[in-house]
């Protein structure tokens, strides 16, 4: 890795795409308002020692996703910039009991990965579960292994009306971004991948193109620093 944290830069309506190691950009951005992100779970290798894994599994094994080998310790760190989160798979951390645990009902049944995926937050509210087809996100274009539906994101940032500055240390494809865009927050997303952060400054701007939007007027023109990679 570059001794440069941030590698590249862009800024694309209300938000803020950074490439680099979430570890080393995290202490120069200052404090959020929450963290909304889906961190890696650790089950890359438990994947990559199995059989009959289905489609997820294999996007793992035969795309070298070392990214979700294991948990990472950027999680605790990011968690120290803002007081209000909800972390994607928290149920993999050793983070504090809480009440407000929110659910992804997958609903379909036949496939070989869990049928709901759990997010810790620091809502003091009931357990809360959003129903949403894991087929159904091919309609939106899955283009990373464990992407998340765009209205789930929605969702959560929807139980964070008061949260205007979002950060998402693991940006993977933008979703949560995009999220923030259609919504009116700012978000500041960050992606080791160059090949997924490129997918995620497409998706950001061309949420930032549409016209029909109930969202502050924006630069939609994205502004480069740093190097091409």
């Amino acid at each position: 890795m570059s001794d440069r944290p941030i590698l590249k830069e862009e800024r694309i309506g209300n938000q803020r795409l950074i490439l680099g190691d979430c570890l080393h950009v995290m202490p120069g951005l200052g404090r959020f308002d929450a963290v909304v992100t889906d961190p890696p779970y650790g089950l890359g290798a438990k994947l990559s020692t199995t059989t009959g894994v289905g489609e997820w599994g294999k996007l793992h094994v035969a795309g070298g996703h070392s990214w979700d080998m294991t948990i990472s310790e950027a999680v605790p760190r990011a968690l120290e910039l803002a007081n209000q989160a909800i972390i994607w798979g928290g149920n993999y951390y050793d983070l504090p009991p809480v009440r407000g645990w929110m659910i992804w009902d997958k609903i379909v049944r036949a496939f070989s990965s869990g049928h709901v995926e759990m997010a810790w937050t620091t809502l003091d509210q009931p357990t809360r579960a959003f129903n949403y087809a894991h087929g159904e996100l091919a309609s939106e274009g899955k283009l990373h292994p464990t992407q998340k539906p765009l209205p789930l994101m929605e969702w959560c940032l929807g139980f964070l009306p008061d949260a205007k500055t979002i950060l998402d240390p693991f940006m993977g494809s933008g979703t949560t971004l995009v999220a923030c865009q259609r919504m009116g927050r700012h978000g500041t997303g960050i992606e080791l991948d160059p090949n997924y952060f490129a997918i995620a400054c497409k998706r950001v701007d061309e949420a930032a193109r549409q016209p029909d939007l109930l969202i502050p007027a924006t630069q939609l023109r994205p502004v480069q620093e740093g190097f091409d990679l």
